[in-house]
């Protein structure tokens, strides 16, 4: 087993969980958009514990759709490999016709850090994965945007765009907004409203890899697999943004 085995199997298996939630959205239809969700949900997750039971079974794994039991097993706290992984980001907007921001995440902790990592964003056909990681653009100064939840950006992110002179993007899942930060369509991804592990380890394992800035909104590291996996904030941007964002974020705070 090889790190470039371990990348490979992230992208591959977010790219096959994304490829089964098109074909589940095109079988269902958008009519009742709880029952999409619910069905999406469910076979992505069955399809995603199955094969790294399959290629992986030494291996632990948090899931956004695990059990209570399964998330507080002792078993993943001790583990020296825990795969984390959520089988769909952004129900919503998957149970939404025309919409294309909800991802699939998969990630490796490894060690006490994220070692791989894959994010997949199905209905825009592409896969952003840390065996070849995009790299961001270069920010040439000047307003920029920052990525904020579509149904609750937190009052404080207004205040920050207001002060650091940047333009609010509201866009849907968490994986769809840092991956917006990689491939150029913001700048930055700021959210201080409740999130858990699941809901960021893939895309920050490639935001990590792409060589842009990843932290807790007081700066401090993102750390993963840990006995509570609520993760509840985050800055993701270009790094030569990261210094004012982290400044502008302090003086709202004080």
């Amino acid at each position: 087993m090889t790190i470039r085995d371990d990348h490979a199997l992230a992208a591959d298996l977010a790219s096959e969980a994304g490829e089964r939630l098109l074909r589940v959205r095109e079988r269902t239809g958008f009519a009742d958009p709880s029952a999409l969700r619910a069905e999406g949900d469910r076979s992505s997750h069955v399809f995603l514990m199955e094969s790294l039971a399959r290629l992986r079974p030494s291996d632990s794994v948090l899931s956004e759709e695990a059990t209570r039991e399964e998330r507080l097993d002792p078993r993943r706290l001790g583990a020296s490999r825990v795969w984390i992984v959520d089988p769909l980001d952004g129900t919503r907007e998957f149970s939404e016709e025309g919409r294309s921001d909800w991802a699939v995440h998969v990630a490796l902790w490894e060690g006490g850090r994220l070692t791989a990592g894959a994010v997949a964003l199905p209905a825009q056909g592409r896969t952003l994965t840390t065996a070849d990681a995009p790299k961001p653009p270069s920010y040439d100064g000047g307003r920029f945007r920052i990525a904020v939840s579509r149904t609750r950006p937190p009052e404080f992110v207004q205040k920050l765009a207001y002060l650091v002179g940047a333009d609010l993007v509201p866009i849907g899942s968490a994986g769809a907004k840092i991956s917006a930060v990689l491939t150029g369509d913001v700048e930055a991804y700021v959210h201080a409203g409740g999130q858990y592990e699941w809901d960021s380890a893939a895309p920050v394992a490639v935001a990590l890899a792409a060589g842009a800035h990843a932290s807790r909104i007081d700066g401090s590291e993102l750390t993963y697999n840990q006995a509570d996996p609520s993760l509840p904030d985050i800055l993701v941007s270009l790094p030569e943004l990261a210094a004012s964002l982290l400044a502008g974020i302090r003086d709202l705070h004080r």
